[in-house]
């Protein structure tokens, strides 16, 4: 970061256009105040640039007395939140006979992940968010790989740590209970609370670096590849996405997937500069997602498909929550959002639906509004300000409207860098991709067909999966569907699919084959159908391949 950028809350120059500026002062970033809160707001861009504990930090001097989190423990102030990561600092500080230079969160939804997130950056230290849908073998080589000197991790996900190093320093994020009743291991727990309890409230020193947070991409086999994520270089990143997605200052936002999902993580870092109050569940509950809306007043909501999925299936809860709830923005992301889906939340939560496409490397790619998605099913939208989108064949060149591509981006907030030496993600004509295959219609409208690992090709002819699995989500009698290529003797792969159906419907692989048949070309049509209970998902909402079953294999 520069040291002479603007921090947020002033009038100087930020690096934005005329129009970023008016989009920042409409939405409530940019506002007239003191001096002496100006003073403290630039301290504090000084010490640690335009981060997640600079935000928040922000949030401490603009309001105070604002909640800034509700969660199962109850409300927290910006002020106290801001009090108590202080105190958080120092007591990991404390713990280290050499300095904390990684610290790893392996925490569901609450304040305790939040808070070593801003503790973190007021040491300096960088902050990995690890996957709680890892294997304790994963995570062991994952905290090898990451070099992670200090865990902190909540007590009921104490088994997926049993195989890291003996020496890797714990501490516990959320008690289940008393700490006695935490695994006796013949030495003393340290929790949050027993460190903040324990430490000055005084200011740390200025760090002598910014930290940086390592989000987890991949890994569903194997190790998963730690991915460096960026500081905002100016505002107009920031101003790019609220000219799209109207959050206001002062809005309350229900954060429902996983802190450690990009969907979540970057809808915090954007929350936290408008100063929302964030409410967190440890797990995610549909009946209790859609009580807090009306309890809490909410007027964003955050969440993958499926977690809107299961809101409508309390078609009775979806109505009481409609009528007690402000919603007034829904992002969703993280995954395909079946356009079925798409138009039966907008039926009952009204034009309120946003759709985001990205990935943890590029941030995000495009933004589709509720116009959008009402005008064209399943689309990802179009690029914000400030992004470029292309779609480009094998050989670099741009393919035509309609035509089926590799996705590059450019923006202002591509990561910086895997942490894996070696390995980085391909650019070409100054773009980034995004490991999916997609097109533009006429309208300039991308459409994601796949991830370009996933189409496979079955006697000569290419197949994307999710061309199957859209058609077939369409259809009211299916719950939800899953598309995967397998092995074939004769034609080198086959399409299978795994298919939930809705309950009260009977669906045979004979009526899934030939719906297919009616609207798609010969060769998608699946010859193997497996009906399942359920699909298997990750904490993120997404379908974990390797988990569905293998009698096709």
């Amino acid at each position: 970061m520069s040291g002479s950028a603007t921090p947020p809350g002033s009038l100087g120059k930020v690096g934005l256009s005329t129009r970023g500026m008016s989009v920042l002062v409409r939405n409530g970033v940019v506002r007239p105040m003191g001096p002496g809160k100006l003073f403290q707001i630039h301290s504090g861009f000084r010490k640690w640039g335009l981060t997640l504990t600079l935000a928040f930090t922000t949030g401490a001097v603009r309001y105070p007395g604002r909640p800034a989190i509700i969660d199962d423990q109850g409300s927290l102030s910006y002020a106290e939140l801001d009090q108590q990561s202080t105190r958080l600092a120092h007591g990991l500080r404390s713990l280290a006979t050499d300095r904390v230079t990684r610290i790893g969160l392996l925490a569901r939804n609450h304040r305790g992940a939040v808070q070593t997130c801003i503790a973190a950056g007021k040491t300096g230290a960088d902050v990995v968010l690890l996957n709680t849908g890892l294997s304790a073998a994963q995570m062991r080589a994952v905290v090898e790989e990451q070099q992670i000197n200090l865990l902190v991790v909540d007590q009921d996900l104490l088994p997926l740590v049993a195989e890291c190093p003996p020496g890797l320093r714990k501490v516990v994020g959320w008690t289940e209970g008393p700490v006695d009743s935490l695994p006796d291991t013949g030495h003393r727990w340290h929790t949050l609370e027993s460190l903040m309890a324990a430490a000055p409230g005084w200011d740390l020193p200025s760090p002598s670096r910014h930290g940086k947070t390592i989000l987890l991409t991949s890994g569903t086999t194997g190790t998963p590849k730690g991915a460096r994520r960026p500081d905002p270089r100016s505002l107009t990143p920031i101003a790019a996405m609220l000219d799209v997605i109207p959050l206001l200052t002062g809005d309350v936002m229900l954060l429902a997937p996983p802190l450690f999902h990009i969907l979540a993580y970057g809808h915090l870092q954007l929350g936290a500069l408008l100063g929302h109050t964030f409410v967190l569940r440890r797990k995610f509950d549909p009946e209790r997602t859609l009580h807090d809306l009306g309890d809490h007043k909410a007027t964003v909501l955050v969440a993958p498909p499926v977690m809107l999925q299961r809101m409508l299936e309390l078609p009775a809860q979806a109505a009481a929550a409609q009528r007690g709830s402000r919603l007034r923005v829904v992002c969703c992301g993280g995954s395909a959002l079946p356009g079925r889906l798409a138009t039966s939340f907008m039926e009952v939560f009204g034009s309120v639906l946003y759709n985001l496409y990205g990935s943890t490397e590029v941030s995000w790619a495009t933004i589709a509004t509720p116009r959008d998605l009402a005008a064209a099913d399943g689309t990802a939208g179009k690029p914000p300000r400030g992004t470029r989108v292309a779609v480009l064949d094998s050989a670099g060149k741009r393919v035509g409207r309609g035509e089926v591509g590799r996705i590059f981006v450019r923006n202002g907030m591509l990561f910086d860098g895997y942490t894996r030496p070696g390995m980085d993600k391909e650019v070409r004509r100054g773009l980034m991709s995004t490991g999916d295959m997609g097109y533009f219609d006429e309208k300039g409208r991308l459409f994601v067909v796949g991830r370009d690992d996933d189409m496979i090709i079955s006697g000569g002819e290419n197949v994307f999966p999710r061309e199957v699995e859209d058609l077939l989500s369409a259809r009211r009698d299916v719950r939800e569907v899953a598309a995967v290529g397998v092995s074939d003797e004769r034609y080198g792969q086959r399409l299978a699919v795994y298919v939930v159906v809705e309950p009260g419907h009977y669906l045979t692989a004979e009526d899934i084959r030939e719906y297919v048949k009616r609207n798609l070309a010969k060769f998608s049509v699946p010859r193997d159908v497996m009906f399942l209970n359920e699909l298997p998902r990750s904490p993120a909402g997404k379908v974990i391949p390797r988990d569905l079953p293998l009698a096709f294999h």
